[in-house]
């Protein structure tokens, strides 16, 4: 690889500017990692969680989350014992390292199909919160009617140019952590409030009581457990922001960790929104659980004020995991496209053209697909599987076979 790419540079972007850390300021430094991974694992992945549960029954569905947790914090060990044990400051590089610009070649499709899929599903889910889809109206069209300023297209067109753009801008990972903060707090707040309107509506005995194992009554039935399994591990892939935030943070322990803090926050949250969310919808749960909020069917009343704190504080959320994501993308399709050139934060002019191309791309192709589940699926059982499962083993199985 080219030196700028490999962590020898000193002006590489993926690595700290700040002397070796003191022990006080280190735990710090360790939450501020916790921030950046756990933004990056609970995007819309807790939207479409409430609807796993409806599929695969609770007792399953709980398995299955502590399954997939556990095995994300082992193969992102293998993944930082061979970064370590190399040169390379990106996920591709480590793959280029140890396969070849085959395995180079694969890790990048793979990222890319990834991020790409979730800021569009990011953008989708937006445009449901402020415009609504169908039959459910959003929260601009409710409060002001139906205009064509208030429109999808201009609601998602207005969020990308004043607040994921200034944010998509910056050129350090580390520089997003405060960002990644108020997100996780969204997404606390989001949950807290289900799980009150959850304990509510038990206490005036409005719920139904959950499915504990699925329903097994036809082939549809049986095939739909395979379509709810790409969901759940989709929800927990973060590892091609591995390396922008381990490399940035300078110690492996120190980012071991952080991934183990933030999947046990991340599961916590996925639990507890899956099973409340359950409760409070039962089987009309839609693949995006923003879409219930925003309807008046159901056997749960909610409030209109509470109704729309749910919906804005996790597009708020959404917004402000965006570039996150993108920050990855940006660098992967930079790495195939112009391998042999400074590194993209060096280079003003190609870092704004890749920025405003991949923004006006996820822009066009969120207003162009309806339903986020789909992409769910796709993701899931194939960029998502490789990167958080197959491509780590691989590691697993290449280190052993140096140390024989």
């Amino acid at each position: 690889m080219d030196p700028s790419r490999t962590g020898t540079s000193a002006d590489v972007p993926l690595l700290s500017q700040q002397n070796s850390p003191t022990r006080e300021n280190n735990q710090w430094m360790i939450w501020r990692a916790v921030f950046n991974v756990s933004t990056t694992i609970i995007g819309a992945g807790i939207m479409s969680i409430p609807a796993t549960l409806k599929v695969l029954g609770v007792i399953p569905a709980f398995m299955l989350i502590v399954l997939v947790a556990i095995l994300v914090e082992i193969t992102v060990n293998f993944m930082l014992r061979a970064t370590y044990a190399g040169q390379s400051t990106t996920y591709a590089g480590l793959m280029k390292e140890n396969f070849g610009k085959t395995g180079s070649l694969a890790v990048q499709i793979c990222v890319m199909i990834t991020t790409l899929g979730c800021l569009i599903m990011y953008l989708i889910i937006i445009g449901d919160v402020f415009s609504g889809k169908g039959e459910h109206l959003g929260i601009l069209q409710e409060w002001f009617g139906i205009h064509w300023w208030n429109s999808r297209y201009l609601s998602i067109l207005f969020t990308v140019l004043f607040v994921v753009l200034p944010l998509v801008l910056y050129r350090r990972v580390e520089s997003l952590w405060f960002s990644s903060a108020v997100a996780i707090i969204l997404a606390i707040v989001f949950v807290g409030i289900c799980t009150v309107m959850a304990f509510i509506a038990i206490a005036k005995g409005q719920i139904v009581r959950p499915r504990m194992l699925p329903e097994l009554n036809s082939t549809k039935s049986f095939f739909n457990l395979f379509t709810a399994i790409p969901v759940i591990v989709t929800a927990f892939a973060f590892h091609f922001n591995v390396h922008p935030i381990g490399i940035e943070l300078g110690k492996p322990g120190a980012m071991t960790t952080a991934v183990k803090i933030s999947l046990v926050i991340c599961a916590a949250i996925y639990f507890s929104i899956g099973i409340f969310g359950y409760l409070l919808f039962g089987d009309s749960i839609n693949a995006d659980i923003l879409v219930n909020f925003g309807m008046s069917s159901g056997s749960v009343a909610i409030s209109p004020i509470l109704n729309d704190v749910v919906r804005l504080s996790y597009a708020l959320h959404l917004m402000l995991v965006f570039p996150l994501l993108n920050f990855s993308l940006r660098a992967n399709i930079d790495e195939l496209i112009f391998p042999k050139k400074e590194h993209l934060s060096t280079d003003t002019k190609r870092f704004m053209y890749l920025t405003l191309i991949l923004l006006a791309l996820s822009y066009l192709v969120a207003i162009a697909i309806p339903s986020i589940w789909y992409i769910y699926q796709f993701m899931g059982s194939t960029s998502n599987a490789c990167l958080a499962f197959i491509f780590p083993e691989m590691f697993m199985v290449y280190l052993q076979g140096k140390t024989r």
